[in-house]
């Protein structure tokens, strides 16, 4: 579980430092592909991308508020009810991540397989143990020594 959370880690931590690079947030990013990546049928309210982000509402009205101020992402009215707020992309959104996302692409191939690994070697000891202990409890208990 250590080195997976190490893998993880590292992962995150390029994750963190590419988006600097191009001159984000790291959570303006992640609100970024929070959006972009939303399953089908997900409409992306502040509710839902806080939801998906694990933050506050309020956190991500300030992340979206500073990417409207810089043109990546827009609020709109919700066709079917006017009250709802959507977030959406601009195109200049969809270009910064996607460049971000060629770099993350990159990384997770040369990093990839080792996470893979790691993950996959803690899934075959988990289940090991699981089926040991299944074993354990099916033996038949012994009889108590009768004097």
């Amino acid at each position: 579980m250590a080195e997976l959370r190490y893998q993880i880690r590292r992962f995150l931590r390029f994750s963190e430092n590419a988006a600097r690079q191009a001159g984000l947030e790291p959570q303006q990013q992640q609100l970024m592909l929070a959006v972009k990546g939303l399953p089908e049928g997900m409409k992306p309210t502040i509710r839902v991308l806080a939801e998906r982000m694990q933050l506050q509402h309020h956190s991500v009205v300030g992340l979206i508020d500073r990417l409207v101020e810089r043109g990546l992402m827009i609020r709109l009215r919700a066709a079917d009810d006017g009250r709802q707020v959507l977030i959406k992309l601009t195109h200049s959104g969809e270009q910064w991540l996607s460049r971000l996302a060629w770099n993350h692409l990159h990384e997770l191939h040369s990093f990839g397989p080792t996470f893979f690994a790691v993950l996959q070697n803690l899934l075959e000891n988990q289940s090991g143990s699981k089926q040991t202990r299944i074993k354990s409890r099916a033996r038949p208990r012994s009889k108590p020594n009768q004097r």
